[in-house]
């Protein structure tokens, strides 16, 4: 570990240190987003440019681009040659979000440097998936520089992903809060789903299971442009489903996935039903918001702002299913389901493919009890620990 510093080392931060002897002079292609920074802010690509162990020959983005310029939600952006470095970039979320086979030609190794929020629906982790896929058909190697799960490496929650409803928010069976690094959920679908794919992480010395990322003393740069916060990340394993019906998930605002609300809603009922839930670690704020963009753009919103009271204790999750039915159940004539395409799926309705089947949905609109629903999702999450367990690298 490195002397004269406290608090977590990415694996950017480890690079130099800990870079395979067997891959020394290796040709390198770069996966990274505007987060892809050390404790210094310096960025990867300039880190690597640098570096002597390898040659970096080529970078890749993935959604939001490399430099986090598509704001919205499912913008397309191509590629471009980088003007300080020179070197191609690739859009992983343009025309292909699998790197094509003349995209890894100049490449032996792809590093992949990507923080990720510790939640299934955040496209970063299946970006990494496609990655892998390519690489394994293209006989190149991974390398993913580890990052810390920024709510904790402890906590699971939500129901798994059922393959028949998979797409680009959740391409492998896992549950909606996983609980791991970015490095270990690679090691999962390495050995599950890529056997013989050449696969490595670099860990990150002072990283503990226990620790949210503001006790890391590492800087927090927004991993994509609706993420500004630890608070909003906390709250996106829930609030994300909003993102599936006509009620604004908060997009627009300077407190995305933090609020919510519709034109259709009344503050102060929506949330004296909340209140009702008796949920843990949280207390819901009337309040009334209008959208820059995305749904309901410069239209008076009403809904609440989620106040994070414990975080220990709040379960994201089902904070966001009791949101969701507190307005179904509530405004049953005005909200509404969005229909597809969303992420690139064409049939499955988007809070199906978010939940990772259509059972969720289902209960909700047959007004099922929310801690009858809760026990099946965290008896499939506690079966996911199980295996889990097998690859997680910080004890």
């Amino acid at each position: 570990m490195p002397t004269g510093k406290k608090g977590t080392f990415t694996g950017l931060d480890m690079l130099e240190k800990q870079w395979p002897r067997d891959m020394k002079g290796a040709r390198a292609g770069l996966v990274v987003h505007p987060a892809s920074v050390n404790r210094s802010l310096e960025h990867a690509a300039s880190i690597l440019g640098k570096s002597k162990k390898f040659r970096l020959t080529t970078l890749f983005g993935p959604q939001h681009g490399i430099f986090g310029q598509t704001q919205d939600n499912m913008v397309e952006w191509e590629g471009f040659r980088d003007p300080t470095s020179g070197l191609p970039v690739y859009s992983l979320y343009g025309a292909t979000r699998k790197p094509r086979t003349d995209m890894l030609a100049d490449i032996d190794v792809l590093v992949v440097d990507l923080q990720d929020v510790g939640s299934r629906y955040y496209t970063f982790i299946w970006t990494l998936e496609l990655c892998m896929q390519a690489c394994k058909e293209a006989g190149k190697a991974v390398v993913v520089l580890d990052r810390p799960n920024p709510i904790n490496g402890l906590t699971v929650e939500g129901p798994m992903l059922n393959p028949e409803y998979a797409s680009f928010v959740g391409l492998r069976p896992l549950p909606v809060r996983h609980g791991m690094t970015i490095g270990e959920v690679g090691a999962y679908l390495a050995d599950t789903f890529h056997p013989g794919l050449d696969y490595r992480v670099i860990p990150m010395p002072g990283w503990k299971r226990k620790i949210w990322f503001d006790q890391t003393g590492l800087p927090w740069v927004m991993p994509s442009p609706n993420m500004p916060t630890l608070d909003t990340a906390l709250v996106y394993p829930g609030m994300c489903l909003f993102e599936a019906t006509n009620v604004s998930e908060g997009r627009g605002t300077t407190r995305p996935f933090e609020i919510f609300g519709a034109p259709f809603i009344h503050a102060e009922t929506i949330v004296k039903a909340l209140r009702e839930f008796r949920l843990p670690g949280v207390a819901f704020r009337p309040l009334s918001f209008q959208p820059a963009f995305q749904k309901h753009a410069g239209l008076l919103c009403n809904g609440a702002q989620i106040h994070v009271t414990d975080r220990e204790k709040f379960k994201p999750f089902k904070t966001g299913v009791a949101i969701l039915k507190a307005i179904h159940n509530t405004y049953p004539r005005d909200f509404k389901w969005k229909e597809p395409p969303y992420e690139y799926e064409e049939i499955n309705l988007p809070i199906d493919i978010l939940a990772g089947s259509d059972r969720l949905r289902k209960e909700i609109e047959l007004w099922k009890d929310l801690d009858e629903m809760e026990k099946w999702w965290s008896a499939e999450a506690k079966t996911f620990e199980k295996t889990r367990k097998r690859y997680l690298v910080y004890k």
